[in-house]
């Protein structure tokens, strides 16, 4: 069992940055890829960034460039950075992991599917970006 809890969330205006951390407790082995997902209200879960447990990084196309997915394996977190944030990031953010690596076929496909076959999931938090 693996248990995440994210934090870092906000309220920030455009063009501004933000740092959301998740914190994972539990084996170790069953967090072999973990990924952030977003929804907003309406709106159907979509992939963030994922990386692979060897460092591999994937990202959505509206955020490339503008977000960093990065983890620390010592510490057990996974964090996002999020810089020249745009009001149509606002949303509910969830860290999410899964128990099997994945590769950058998976990780593009994962992103695209919302998240669907990940193990675990975290509460979320909210980041809300004003114009």
């Amino acid at each position: 069992q693996v248990q995440l809890e994210e934090s870092g969330g906000g309220s920030v205006q455009a063009e501004g940055s933000l740092r959301l951390s998740c914190v994972a407790s539990g084996d170790t082995y069953s967090r072999a890829c973990m990924g952030w997902f977003r929804q907003a209200p309406g709106e159907k879960r979509e992939g963030v960034a994922a990386i692979d447990s060897d460092g591999s990084t994937s990202y959505a196309d509206s955020v490339k460039g503008r977000f960093i997915i990065s983890q620390d394996n010592a510490k057990n977190t996974l964090d996002l950075q999020m810089n020249s944030l745009k009001p149509e990031d606002t949303a509910m953010y969830y860290c999410a992991a899964r128990s099997d690596r994945c590769n950058s076929r998976y990780r593009w496909a994962w992103l695209q599917r919302g998240g669907v076959g990940a193990n675990f999931w975290g509460q979320g938090t909210q980041v809300t970006v004003s114009s």
